[in-house]
């Protein structure tokens, strides 16, 4: 029986996604969507208002789904590199088109973009449970 299960245990706080996205209306349906199954959402615009958040290591975010086309001085694929040299554990998900990815993704990782957008959302929902699931595994495997 796990903690959540036990009556009268403290429930866990929900997940943090941290959503960046230039598109208003994508970044507020996904995160509407997301808010529905659970989680706690803080939206950006762009790589610099997420870095805001993100540079406050005291602040809890589970991860973070970007748009790899973001506009200004860094783009998804620069967000990403900084998640991954600044926020070890912490999970990106890239979302973009093929022609895109396939310009950038050598430079970032081997395997390109994780979601092609526009986003299903059931589709994101799973993926970020899938990431989060496999995070505390591999947690709990290092504290064994």
């Amino acid at each position: 029986m796990s903690q959540e299960d036990t009556p009268g245990a403290p429930s866990r706080p929900p997940q943090a996604v941290r959503v960046v996205d230039a598109e208003v209306l994508v970044r507020m349906t996904i995160s509407a969507y997301l808010r529905d199954c659970g989680y706690r959402v803080v939206e950006a615009a762009s790589a610099e208002e997420a870095l805001a958040v993100l540079q406050q290591t005291e602040l809890v975010v589970d991860a973070v789904l970007v748009d790899m086309d973001l506009p200004g001085s860094m783009d998804g694929f620069g967000l990403a590199q900084w998640v991954r040299e600044h926020r070890e554990g912490l999970n990106v998900i890239l979302a973009g088109t093929p022609a895109r990815a396939a310009e950038r993704a050598a430079d970032l990782c081997e395997k390109g973009p994780d979601l092609a957008r526009p986003y299903e959302p059931r589709v994101v929902v799973d993926r970020i449970q899938r990431l989060l699931a496999e995070r505390d595994k591999s947690g709990d495997a290092a504290a064994n």
